[in-house]
């Protein structure tokens, strides 16, 4: 969990991750709720090689993600999404 999203995930069996996005109305209007949902798969797009893989995982997004560029979102997911793969492999 970050300023910028929540983040939930799940093994799921397979050699990749797949990518999930909620955006809710509190966000804002469609437009800004669409531009969140590109930002979040522009991050996903460009750092896939560094994130774990065989993970379904899901961002609920915040308002402050609307704040950041694709390039500073990247490392922000991976270190989330690294921290979660640790944490279900642990568990």
């Amino acid at each position: 969990m970050t300023r910028e999203f929540a983040l939930f995930g799940r093994p799921n069996g397979l050699r990749h991750s797949r990518l999930g996005v909620t955006t809710t109305r509190k966000l804002g209007k469609a437009v800004t709720r669409n531009r969140a949902r590109r930002l979040v798969r522009e991050a996903y797009r460009t750092h896939r090689p560094e994130l774990p893989k065989g993970l379904d995982l899901v961002f609920v997004v915040r308002a402050p993600l609307l704040l950041r560029k694709p390039a500073e979102l990247g490392p922000i997911m991976v270190n989330a999404a690294t921290r979660l793969s640790q944490e279900s492999s642990g568990a």
